[in-house]
């Protein structure tokens, strides 16, 4: 069996400890409620709502840059300013580029969840999607045949829309066993090739398992973290944004 070697990894043996006090998931990606079967349902907030994506100024007709994602996309834990899309639109205005970072971020969201509201994310002119679901697919043990169904219907949406896409990878903790971090961690780079998308290899690099630039749930970054984030997506970001 293949066996990956990268410190990214080390993150989830910290995850492990955390998350299996979490009987609700309210301190992973999101949070979830309890059906009467027993099962999870996850909580998304309207669009627009709680942690959700930011508000878009009414008038601002630029055409637009949508980060879909989960709380680290939304900034779970800091100001809106703080959060990783608006940092980066201060790399757009700095760079003298004329495009509006929306942050579509949903605390709690997987991959389905980001899927199911893609119509919302896509109104308006948006350009460019950068996609970064995954990682409650991952804290959840979700199949990654699942998961990449999910992403490449999204991708494939947007293509037919004309959008240019940016795929971020995630990792999947190890308590699911090896073969599934290694599915986990192959499908990234896998649908990047596929539909010939650009791809951030992995968004939390630089911040996961560094304690100072996660908030105390070990998850979430700090504000420091989520320029580390912002510069991470911005690497791959900026040449498609200034070559258009």
């Amino acid at each position: 069996m293949m066996l990956i070697r990268s410190s990214r990894f080390l993150i989830f043996a910290a995850l492990l400890t955390m998350t299996a006090a979490c009987n609700d998931w309210s301190c992973g990606f999101g949070a979830e409620k309890q059906r009467a079967d027993g099962s999870v349902e996850p909580i998304y907030p309207r669009p627009g709502a709680g942690e959700a994506a930011t508000e878009t100024p009414a008038n601002d007709h630029r055409p637009r840059v949508v980060f879909l994602g989960d709380s680290l996309t939304a900034g779970l834990g800091l100001s809106p300013e703080q959060a990783y899309p608006a940092l980066i639109q201060q790399k757009i205005d700095a760079d003298g580029l004329d495009y509006q970072a929306v942050n579509a971020g949903v605390s709690g969201d997987t991959s389905a969840g980001g899927l199911s509201r893609l119509d919302w994310a896509l109104e308006g002119d948006v350009r460019v999607m950068v996609v970064a679901l995954g990682g409650n697919d991952g804290l959840r043990g979700l199949p990654a045949a699942e998961l990449k169904k999910n992403l490449g219907t999204i991708i494939e949406r947007a293509q037919a829309k004309h959008i240019t896409v940016v795929l971020a990878g995630m990792e999947a903790p190890p308590n699911f066993g090896q073969d599934y971090i290694v599915q986990f961690h192959k499908l990234y780079p896998e649908l990047a090739r596929q539909y010939g998308v650009p791809l951030v290899p992995f968004l939390l690099q630089g911040v996961a398992g560094i304690d100072g630039l996660n908030q105390r749930d070990g998850i979430h970054p700090t504000a420091e973290g989520a320029r580390t984030v912002a510069d991470n997506v911005w690497t791959v970001l900026r040449p498609m944004l200034k070559g258009s």
